[in-house]
């Protein structure tokens, strides 16, 4: 990881969050609908794993390492994006392969949990229209 200059930083004492791994049994499968929704290309491959690379100026790293065998029952950890457009955020991502799961409305945020090809589930929240006093 470098910084604008070219330069790593120094890292701190504390745990620095970097990424999130995903377990599959079909890396390219699974790096290819991700690399898509995300609109990311993959940075680095190899037999074992893929990373895609980070959004300009916002995110974290994600990816894809092959597993022997799939994960049974709900994952445990999942991952949410924030849209400006829920309706045409849901239409992408089901034309990409993802399953809708369920939709809730809370505080304002109106969100959609959907599920990769994998199974994995993963949020695309609207969050409440802003207001311009």
């Amino acid at each position: 990881m470098t910084d604008e200059t070219g330069a790593t930083p120094a890292l701190p004492a504390w745990p620095v969050f970097i990424g999130v791994t995903v377990d599959t049994t079909d890396p390219e499968r699974l790096a290819g609908f991700w690399s898509a929704l995300l609109e990311v290309p993959v940075e680095h491959r190899s037999d074992i794993e893929i990373h895609l690379a980070r959004q300009p100026n916002r995110g974290v790293a994600v990816a894809f390492q092959r597993v022997a065998e799939p994960t049974a029952g709900k994952n445990r950890l999942h991952l949410d994006l924030l849209v400006k457009d829920l309706p045409a955020a849901r239409r992408r991502a089901i034309e990409l392969g993802a399953n809708e799961v369920e939709e809730h409305k809370r505080d304002g945020f109106h969100w959609l949990v959907a599920a990769d090809p994998d199974g994995n589930r993963f949020c695309l929240i609207e969050p409440p229209p802003t207001t311009d006093d």
